[in-house]
């Protein structure tokens, strides 16, 4: 499947609210607070966003792996296992694995800033939990954080866990053996994907009781995963029962639809204070359902870009570039974003113009960008494309999603 330039936006756009996120959190700690005079509208959309990007990640995630399949396999009941297992295998694990393999030199080393606190974890137990899809639970279990290159692992657990139910559910809702009993068919997934999402809400507020637990449940993130599934499940019906024809008035509608969900993204990302929005606002954020309708937003921006099939403008290639090195930058931004700030610290005293500041905060975000593409260029591609086997033709040429 070609790269959709839209989704890459989305995901170039997340992967920035985190970095800022976390390069916030970073300096909070040294005593600076950045945004502190700024309105509260800018504030939140610049810093605060880091969550929200996670949770798009988690949609655009469910819609991608979905679609990918049904392209790659024919049908979600002939996925093979073995197939998808090696493909997620080779683009995860190598760039896993070398970042363990850090994280316990420097702990090793009693490097400051990557040694694990003994009072809650050790690190056997860490690297246990990372390769066994549990990072989340261990720290919301423990009420504790790892360290900060460690806790990014936290949503990568709940995409891993999901990658390994996705092929032996899908096999299994449409064996022949449960088709006979109840001949449903795929409405049986459907219908999965839905008490998903709407389970959702509860993970994050009845079944939680402390912020770790709300942020790392499995049942939280998977039902954002859920709408990018269904929202895959119903793009791909969409066009193979010709519903979609690609009019004129098609086109408009979800035109619409687009920047409807643009809409919605925009009002999460920045939680307008207007006096007649705050009571929405409270009530939406109590409840727990911004996430999914933060998720429903994404899924709309999504299926509007594939079904119209959007091309990116020459402004947005910088977004799209963070967009494809995206999982590079998660996994990895954290090394740049402690020295950068501890950098900083050092040789700018708290009283320094506010200018010097926020150059250094570009000049880390940018940063970050040689170092995931050297690990692109160099280490997770040649190894993706090596244990997975070599990709079509029309793939290599496309640059297609995996």
């Amino acid at each position: 499947m070609p790269r959709l330039d839209g989704v890459d936006v989305l995901r170039g756009l997340s992967i920035l609210a985190v970095i800022l996120l976390h390069i916030w959190i970073r300096f909070a700690g040294e005593g600076f607070k950045m945004g502190r005079a700024w309105p509260p509208m800018w504030s939140s959309l610049v810093w605060f966003n880091g969550g929200n990007g996670v949770t798009i990640f988690f949609a655009v995630s469910g819609f991608l792996i979905t679609l990918t399949s049904l392209r790659r396999f024919g049908s979600l009941g002939a996925v093979r296992p073995a197939v998808f297992y090696r493909i997620r295998f080779a683009r995860i694990m190598p760039l896993l694995l070398l970042l363990l393999l850090a994280l316990s030199i420097l702990h090793l080393t009693r490097v400051d800033g990557f040694i694990v606190n003994k009072k809650h974890f050790t690190l056997p137990r860490a690297l246990v939990s990372a390769l066994l899809f549990h990072l989340n639970w261990l720290e919301a279990s423990r009420d504790a954080w790892l360290p900060a290159c460690w806790t990014v692992l936290w949503s990568l657990s709940i995409e891993e866990m999901f990658y390994l139910f996705f092929p032996l559910v899908s096999v299994a809702l449409f064996s022949k053996a449960l088709r006979r009993r109840v001949p449903v068919g795929p409405a049986i997934w459907i219908v999965l994907a839905i008490a998903f999402v709407a389970m959702g809400p509860f993970a994050r507020t009845v079944w939680s009781h402390t912020d770790l637990q709300q942020e790392n449940s499995y049942l939280a993130g998977m039902s954002n995963i859920a709408f990018g599934c269904l929202t895959a499940l119903c793009v791909h019906s969409a066009i193979k029962r010709r519903w979609w024809r690609n009019t004129l008035k098609q086109r408009r509608i979800f035109f619409c639809m687009q920047m409807c969900g643009w809409l919605l993204i925009a009002f999460f990302a920045t939680w307008p204070r207007w006096a007649w929005v705050r009571p929405l606002s409270k009530a939406i954020g109590r409840s727990g359902v911004d996430d999914t309708l933060l998720a429903l937003a994404t899924c709309l921006v999504i299926a509007s870009i594939f079904l119209r099939g959007a091309r990116g403008r020459t402004w947005s290639a910088p977004l799209r570039w963070f967009g494809r090195h995206s999982y590079e930058l998660y996994l990895w931004h954290e090394f740049v974003v402690i020295a950068g700030v501890h950098a900083y610290t050092k040789f700018y005293p708290k009283g320094s113009s506010r200018g010097v500041l926020v150059s250094f905060v570009i000049t880390i975000v940018a940063l970050t960008a040689p170092l995931a593409w050297a690990l692109a260029r160099w280490f997770s591609e040649p190894l993706n494309r090596r244990l997975r086997g070599a990709p079509l033709p029309t793939q290599a040429a496309s640059g297609g999603y995996s």
